[in-house]
């Protein structure tokens, strides 16, 4: 993997400006689903099979770390509280660069077996966070 900080160059795309209106807009939309009272989402492999999925306790640990109960979030789902924190990183790096014209951080994967490395991370996260999903919430 390469990681350089550079300016942003024509025509290439603007990943920051791109990933913080979708968050910004995720986030909007999350608080008018619940100012509306809309039904909750409700887990369609823990219905059918009375087991966490991997992504089970991802709102209730959304709405802890938006209400800045960080254990609470942790504990609910401890992948979605790294993304949450990761995105909130994310997003004020973004600001800072948008309103400063900053140099920007990118990444390249030069190697196919660097790529291979990353998904199999993502994959050993993911199923990390389901056991420990299916431990203590049994």
């Amino acid at each position: 993997m390469r990681v350089e900080w550079r300016r942003l160059r024509a025509g290439e795309l603007d990943h920051e400006l791109i990933w913080l209106a979708v968050t910004v807009g995720a986030a909007l939309l999350a608080t008018t689903w619940l100012t509306l009272r809309l039904p909750w989402p409700t887990c369609t492999f823990r219905s059918l099979t009375g087991l966490p999925c991997v992504t089970c306790g991802a709102t209730r640990a959304s709405l802890s770390f938006f209400h800045g109960h960080l254990g609470a979030a942790l504990h609910f789902n401890p992948l979605v509280f790294v993304g949450l924190c990761a995105i909130a990183l994310f997003d004020l790096y973004a600001v800072l660069a948008l309103t400063t014209g900053a140099r920007r951080v990118r990444m390249s994967f030069p190697k196919t077996g660097t790529r291979k490395v990353a998904l199999a991370c993502v994959l050993i996260a993911g199923a990390g966070n389901w056991i420990y999903l299916l431990r203590a919430h049994l």
